[in-house]
């Protein structure tokens, strides 16, 4: 089973949620948009798969590498 972590690029806060454990996602598909500098950023999975977890919640200001969900295949 190939898991991928996704994880904030830059310090940033969670504006909206789009997944939840459980979702299944294709390859590409958003699943939490960030905020930073007043500017939305669109946070994407590379896999397709299910959502296992979800590290963040709407309100939360994040630092650079922190981790935001873990997407596998299995």
């Amino acid at each position: 089973m190939a898991v991928e972590e996704i994880h904030a690029e830059m310090v940033s806060s969670v504006w909206k949620v789009l997944v939840a454990p459980g979702t299944p996602v294709a390859a590409g598909d958003t699943l939490v948009i960030l905020e930073s500098m007043k500017m939305e950023i669109p946070v994407l999975t590379e896999r397709a798969g299910t959502v296992r977890e979800l590290h963040v919640v709407e309100g939360e200001v994040l630092q650079e590498g922190d981790l935001i969900a873990t997407v596998s295949d299995g």
